[in-house]
C-alpha cells in the first residue's frame, strides 16, 4: 500500500542500526550511538516542522483520499492510493457494513484505517427510535468483481448467469463497465461502475 509513514521507517531504520550493532560486535559502539543519536534527532525536527508548517507535513504524509462516495467505489483513487477492492470490503465488514451501497461517504485516512459515513437512513439506531420495528439488514453478496463474473456466488444464490446479463442489460451495462457488482437477498442488484466520471472529486484535507 502507499502509506508510507516517516516515524514508521524512523522505527525501521532505527531497528536495523541496532541489530547491525548486535550482529557485529567488531562495529564501535560509539558509532552506533551517534547514528540512533542523528536519527533521532531528524525525527524531533521533521515533528516540529510537520507541526509549524501544514504544507510540509502534507508533503511526508497523504491527505485523506476517498474510496466510496454515495455507494460508488471511487477507482482512480483506489488506483492512486494502490488499494484493491478487497483491501476496502475487508475494511468495511471489518465496521460492520456489508453493503457498499449503504455508505454514504468511506475514506483512507493518512494512518491508512478506513472512516466510513453511513447514509442517514442506514445509521444506527438511537434510543431516540426505541419503540420503533428496526427492518433487518440482508448482505451484499458480490457477483461480479472487477468486470469477472463470480459463478461460485452466483451458484450459491440459485441464480444464472444469464439472468444477471439480463439485469446488466435493463441497465445497459456489460459486465467490463462494472467494478462491482452485488445482490441482495431480495435480488435487488447494485452496480459500482469502472467510470467515475459520475462521481464529484472531493479533495479532504488535514
Amino acid at each position: 500500500m502507499k502509506f508510507l509513514f516517516f516515524d514508521f521507517l524512523i522505527i525501521i531504520v532505527l531497528g536495523a542500526v541496532a541489530g547491525a550493532d548486535i550482529a557485529d560486535p567488531d562495529i564501535p559502539h560509539l558509532y552506533t550511538f551517534l547514528s540512533i543519536s542523528a536519527i533521532g534527532g531528524l525525527q524531533i525536527v521533521v515533528s516540529k516542522l510537520k507541526l509549524k508548517n501544514r504544507l510540509f507535513g502534507r508533503l511526508i504524509t497523504f491527505e485523506p483520499t476517498i474510496v466510496v462516495q454515495n455507494g460508488s467505489f471511487v477507482v482512480k483513487n483506489l488506483k492512486k492510493i494502490r488499494y484493491s477492492l478487497d483491501n476496502v470490503l475487508q475494511m468495511l465488514r471489518e465496521k460492520d457494513i456489508l453493503d457498499v451501497n449503504d455508505v454514504e461517504l468511506a475514506l483512507i485516512e493518512p494512518n491508512g484505517k478506513l472512516t466510513a459515513f453511513k447514509k442517514s437512513h442506514k445509521s444506527a439506531v438511537t434510543i431516540e427510535d426505541i419503540g420503533i420495528k428496526k427492518i433487518s439488514r440482508s448482505i451484499a453478496y458480490p457477483v461480479i468483481v472487477e468486470g469477472n463474473i463470480e459463478s461460485n456466488v452466483l451458484s450459491q444464490l440459485n441464480l444464472k448467469e444469464k439472468w444477471l446479463l439480463r439485469e446488466l442489460q435493463k441497465k445497459g451495462l456489460k459486465t467490463s463497465d462494472i467494478f462491482l457488482a452485488s445482490i441482495k437477498a431480495n435480488y435487488e442488484l447494485d452496480v459500482s461502475l469502472k467510470s467515475d466520471n459520475n462521481i464529484t472529486d472531493v479533495q479532504i484535507r488535514h
